[in-house]
């Protein structure tokens, strides 16, 4: 694994994130920018899925910060990998970074589990209304999830 971790940091754009002063920090926003997007969509939707303004129907919040939420992984994704690159075999041995990516399989995985869900019962979360509890537990991981996940990544930049 040491192997391909050294074949990733010695690629020409890892090379180049490294040698330049002005991609890493770019490349390092855009990671910023996407978790912003993501925690930003994501928290006011675990809030309502934990019983926040039932006044509001949960499809439409659904629908735009759901995709504001998938539009900021993408670009956390994206960015992410790139910076990774730079310093893997770093990284893999940092028990924060680990421990981020494991918790962003969990939020990931309870993503999929919500969306499948929410999308079986499209009734759920009318306004007014109060959730079943597996999706009110999903709200909760979610929560935890991303928030874990959000500390824990700015602590690998620190330790």
């Amino acid at each position: 694994m040491t192997d391909w971790l050294l074949a990733l940091e010695g690629t020409a754009v890892a090379s180049a994130l490294r040698g330049s002063t002005l991609a890493y920090p770019l490349v390092n926003a855009g990671h910023i920018l996407g978790i912003a997007l993501l925690v930003g969509g994501i928290l006011p939707l675990d809030l309502r899925l934990l019983g926040l303004w039932r006044s509001l129907p949960l499809q439409p919040l659904l629908r735009v910060l759901g995709t504001t939420a998938a539009v900021g992984l993408a670009l956390a994704l994206v960015c992410g990998l790139l910076l990774f690159i730079g310093r893997a075999t770093e990284y893999v041995q940092s028990s924060l970074f680990v421990a981020k990516m494991a918790v962003v399989l969990v939020g990931l995985t309870n993503a999929v589990f919500l969306r499948r869900a929410l999308a079986s019962d499209p009734a759920a979360g009318a306004a007014g209304s109060v959730l079943p509890w597996h999706l009110r537990v999903g709200g909760l991981v979610s929560l935890l999830a991303w928030v874990s996940a959000l500390v824990l990544g700015r602590l690998v930049g620190y330790f």
